[in-house]
């Protein structure tokens, strides 16, 4: 008959301190905050048309909230949670970084582009979308390359990369040109409407929402070099392993699937709310190469 010694006291306290940090950590960070308080708070945006905006209903929509209504999901899972608060944190292109360090926003599901300085200060998921950088014109103005900007004024929206691009790719051309900044995407948008500005540099696809929204869309352009092709995703604190591998997770989950590609159709190349407008901005291959190899390194 085989007889099973019983490991002494010792060994086993051992084995039940090696055990703690595991689940320590599982009990730590943004999982637990929630848990505690038995709500998310999502950053999102006002006017990044496609990914992150007000219809006039009661909360925002876009590919990048649906995207994270999924990790909304996700974590109610994990955490064997009945019901979830979902609150909703209005955020900008100045105060969105902050607002993710301080805890304040869970997670910012906008438009915003993962640098590798921004990983010094906050987390990153997946890339979910890639684009050029390239200047929105009036259709009208005879600007069709970074040479046609000399002498003109140019718009940016404050604590978007677009202008230190547009200085990059100026380097050895000397151009003098007149910098004015936007509050946010709309307000930029509404100085080159207006005659103000006469170009407004800022990620394609989002020109392209601001064209598809205007009330005469031809009058309006996107046009010149690429400044640089970025990469876009969702952002998290930092230094949270379990929420992270969450959301590394769904995302990851929801491109593997083909979840991911149908979704982009949904936002970006079919009627959307609330006019039922259709910014018509086709898969890339960029975007296609981020859905088949998914990667958080940023740029």
């Amino acid at each position: 008959m085989l007889r099973i010694r019983p490991a002494s006291p010792w060994l086993f306290a051992l084995s039940i301190l090696a055990a703690l940090p595991s689940a320590a950590q599982a009990q730590e960070g943004t999982l637990k905050k929630i848990k505690d308080t038995g709500s998310i708070t999502l950053g999102h945006r006002e006017s990044s048309f496609g990914f992150s905006y007000n219809d006039g209903g009661p909360t925002p929509v876009g590919y990048s909230i649906d995207i994270c209504m999924k990790i909304v999901d996700a974590v109610k899972a994990e955490l064997k949670l009945p019901r979830l608060d979902v609150r909703y944190q209005l955020v900008t292109s100045q105060n969105r970084i902050p607002l993710v360090m301080n805890g304040t926003v869970d997670i910012e599901c906008g438009s915003t582009t993962n640098l590798v300085e921004r990983q010094k200060q906050v987390a990153f998921s997946p890339d979910i979308f890639r684009y050029n950088v390239r200047m929105l014109v009036r259709a009208d103005s005879g600007i069709r390359s970074i040479a046609d900007l000399q002498g003109r004024s140019v718009v940016t929206t404050t604590g978007t990369t677009s202008f230190r691009l547009l200085r990059e790719a100026d380097k050895g051309r000397n151009l003098e040109i007149t910098p004015m900044a936007g509050k946010d995407h709309a307000d930029s948008f509404l100085l080159v409407e207006g005659g103000r500005a006469q170009a407004f540099v800022l990620d394609d696809i989002l020109l392209a929402g601001l064209v598809a929204t205007a009330k005469n869309p031809k009058d309006f352009v996107i046009t010149g070099e690429s400044l640089r092709t970025e990469n876009q995703s969702l952002m998290l604190r930092r230094d949270d392993p379990a929420f992270k591998a969450l959301v590394d997770r769904v995302v990851t989950g929801m491109m593997k699937s083909g979840e991911m590609e149908k979704l982009y159709a949904r936002w970006f190349t079919s009627p959307i709310p609330p006019k039922g407008v259709n910014i018509h901005y086709p898969l890339n291959a960029e975007t296609k190469e981020a859905f088949a190899n998914p990667s958080d390194k940023g740029i």
